[in-house]
C-alpha cells in the first residue's frame, strides 16, 4: 500500500468518523449510515448529492412544463449510484432522512414493488 492510498484511507475514515458523531446523536440518520456501511468516500457522496439536486431542478421544471411521467430522471439516478448500492436501498434512506424528499417520493413510484 502507498501513501497515497494511505491518505486516502485515512480520508475515508475521517469522514465516516464525522458521520458516526451524528448517528450516536440522531440514530434515525439512515442515509448517514448507508454510507457508512457501503463504505462510500465523501468524494462519491457529494457527487451524488450534485446529482440529485440536478435532478430535483429538472423535475421541478418538467412538473411546470406538465411532465408527469418522470421515468427517465429516474433511470439517469440509477446509473448515477456507485457500485454495489441499490436504487432502493438510497431512496429508503433518503426519505427517511428527509434528503431531496419528493424527488425521492416521485422516484420511489418507479421500483419494483
Amino acid at each position: 500500500m502507498d501513501e497515497h492510498d494511505l491518505i486516502n484511507r485515512i480520508s475515508l475514515l475521517e469522514y465516516h468518523q464525522k458521520l458516526l458523531l451524528r448517528l450516536i446523536s440522531n440514530p434515525s440518520l439512515s442515509f448517514d449510515r448507508l454510507i457508512i456501511e457501503k463504505g462510500i468516500s465523501e468524494k462519491v457522496v457529494n457527487q451524488f448529492l450534485v446529482k440529485c439536486d440536478e435532478l430535483s431542478m429538472k423535475m421541478t421544471e418538467q412538473k411546470a412544463e406538465g411532465f408527469v411521467y418522470f421515468y427517465p430522471l429516474f433511470s439517469e439516478f440509477l446509473s448515477s449510484l456507485p457500485a454495489g448500492v441499490e436504487g432502493k436501498e438510497v431512496i429508503n434512506a433518503c426519505m427517511n432522512q428527509n434528503v431531496f424528499d419528493p424527488l425521492m417520493h416521485e422516484f420511489k413510484n418507479y421500483l419494483n414493488p
